[in-house]
């Protein structure tokens, strides 16, 4: 459970922001590297909690690429990657399967439910809540999958009670078959299909460096693009932008990476002056 003390220092410091985001919808897309250690992983159930407490509408989309190549090697199955997307065959996309909507979705569950939140896990086959189709992509990826529709009924039925969706980027086909969307994409899609006003992508990084090294603390959508064009942004920081992108275009208000191993990252961006990096469409 939270605090009592900690909680009202911590609405106390918020109350100027509260009205900014009362009956806003926030999508957190939590990573698996940035998930952390059982300490880490317990502050962010509290801080997802806590959002739900003051009139904000919470909803987890997570990752877990490292949790299934840990497994995989276990299995003795080797992992491959092309352009960054693991290839996934049928025996692959069942460790996936099992890994994101099983052990992983269960246990960011328990966690916000221990804080004293109610939560549900859901993968993207419940209520065809992420209609996917396979990915368009030069080589042949296997079941990678690409969002086509995203149900937001069963968001907005969820929204209007205490629940806190905890979403498996798993989508599902037209012929029921299972895909492996990578959970970034699958969060940025949810983020702008449900208009939020702000889509949080938690990773291990600070967020976007300059050609100094310092943290860049707002950006528009075409001066994220200048950087992408010369160099500036560049490797695993461009998809990740490129979804901020797609999530902006898309109606969200901003979309901000921020680094989610720092205690209270969620509260930090939304509540005082920033965490990370807020991508705007103009």
């Amino acid at each position: 459970m939270i605090d009592p003390a900690s909680k009202a220092a911590t609405l106390s410091a918020a109350l100027p922001y509260l009205r900014r985001y009362a009956g806003k919808t926030v999508v957190v897309k939590y990573g698996g590297h940035a998930m952390g250690d059982t300490a880490t992983a317990d502050l962010f159930a509290r801080d997802v909690v806590l959002l739900k407490q003051v009139g904000i509408n919470p909803i987890v989309v997570h990752g877990g690429g490292p949790q299934i190549g840990t497994l995989l090697e276990r299995l003795g199955v080797e992992s491959r990657f092309i352009d960054g997307l693991r290839v996934t065959d049928r025996a692959t996309m069942e460790v996936v399967e099992m890994v994101l909507a099983g052990s992983i979705n269960k246990q960011i569950v328990a966690a916000i439910n221990r804080a004293g939140g109610l939560a549900v896990g859901l993968s993207g086959k419940d209520a065809n809540l992420i209609r996917a189709r396979k990915l368009d992509h030069p080589k042949d990826l296997g079941f990678v999958g690409e969002p086509r529709q995203i149900n937001t009924t069963v968001l907005e039925t969820l929204e209007r009670s205490a629940i806190i969706p905890v979403i498996a980027p798993v989508g599902v086909g037209d012929e029921g078959e299972s895909y492996n969307i990578n959970a970034d994409t699958a969060a940025g899609a949810i983020a702008a299909a449900v208009r939020a006003t702000r889509f949080l992508l938690l990773t291990d990084v600070a967020g976007v460096l300059d050609r100094d090294q310092k943290l860049v603390s707002v950006l528009s959508a075409d001066a994220a693009r200048v950087l992408i064009k010369d160099g500036t942004i560049k490797g695993g920081m461009i998809p990740k932008v490129e979804t901020c992108l797609d999530a902006v275009a898309g109606g969200v208000e901003a979309a901000v990476i921020i680094d989610g191993r720092v205690p209270h990252a969620i509260l930090l961006e939304l509540f005082a002056e920033g965490a990370g990096t807020l991508i705007h469409a103009r």
